[in-house]
């Protein structure tokens, strides 16, 4: 039986995703990576570089968050100084007067070695962002890391931090019962397909069913969330988003487009022209090689990008 388009996407993402912990693959594209094309998808590997594309960003009427690359920490000074850092970035976006936040993955505060290390560390920065009005989000991780990080949540905002926001990935099985259970606190929620190599036991497989619970999710989300951040460039579920809230009447201060830093600039700048709001999600930091794999994952075009810069140098 022949190979279909489909199977062919699929197997490069199976292989991408593996290739994001194949150490002798990290050495080679970190070498090369940033000279290739990942300064498209990264926002350069210091804060003083980050700080000036968020500028550029916001020069462009989008808005902008920033995430420190990295994930699992081996110890516990080091997930400290992570948490350190966010405060200062939080600190200096204030300063510099930007429309910008941050995300983070709890892994990189310590989850993996201890929950209530990772506790600790992600309300020192919620209350660091508290200080200067920011938003603090928590991404989600691997399917294992999910009860961890809304329990997570939860603790924070019943401690009043209520500028924190969390994830939802549409192709987990079990996102539309973790929905339920958030919907009473009013979350701030970003929703996203999901990037992360995970089993057909506990997320859908085939795109079709990863867009329908996407979207099923999204307009449940608009409709009782406190704040919706629409994370996709999949235009047939940004109009979608529009005709639904336009015909609910909801108001476009209730949620938002996010995109990735690099990805369809133009769409970005286009919805913002409309008058939506827009952020692009900005990372940076010199741990970016597992980051621009699964972007290359998650598009064909990004990998012909990467392949096309490989050639002319």
């Amino acid at each position: 039986m022949p190979f279909t388009r489909p199977s062919l996407n699929a197997a490069a993402r199976r292989g991408l995703l593996l290739a994001a912990h194949n150490p002798v693959a990290e050495r080679v594209v970190s070498r090369w990576g940033m000279r290739l094309g990942a300064r498209r998808f990264v926002a350069g590997t210091t804060l003083e570089e980050c700080l000036a594309v968020l500028a550029e960003l916001n020069g462009l009427g989008l808005r902008a968050n920033t995430t420190i690359l990295g994930e699992g920490t081996a110890d516990r000074a080091s997930a400290e100084a992570v948490a350190a850092e966010y405060a200062t970035v939080l600190q200096r976006i204030a300063a510099a007067g930007l429309e910008a936040n941050v995300s983070l993955k709890l892994t990189h505060l310590g989850l993996g070695l201890d929950p209530e290390l990772a506790h600790r560390n992600v309300e020192q920065v919620a209350r660091a962002g508290a200080a200067v009005g920011r938003l603090v989000r928590m991404d989600m991780e691997e399917s294992w890391w999910v009860d961890a990080t809304l329990d997570i949540y939860r603790r924070l905002r019943a401690a009043d931090l209520a500028n924190v926001g969390v994830v939802l990935q549409a192709y987990l099985r079990r996102t539309p019962a973790d929905l339920a259970q958030l919907l009473p606190l009013r979350p701030n929620l970003r929703l996203v397909k999901g990037a992360y190599l995970e089993s057909p036991a506990v997320a859908h497989a085939r795109k079709a069913d990863v867009d329908q619970a996407y979207l099923q999710l999204m307009e449940r989300a608009l409709r009782e969330a406190g704040y919706t951040a629409i994370a996709t460039h999949d235009e047939r579920l940004i109009e979608h988003a529009v005709a639904y809230t336009a015909e609910r009447g909801i108001p476009r201060d209730r949620f938002e487009f996010q995109m990735l830093y690099g990805v369809r600039p133009g769409l970005q700048r286009a919805l913002a022209g409309r008058g939506y709001r827009v952020l692009v999600a900005t990372p940076f930091g010199p741990q970016w090689y597992p980051y621009l794999m699964r972007r290359l994952a998650e598009r064909p075009a990004n990998v012909g990008f990467f392949v096309r810069n490989l050639f002319h140098a």
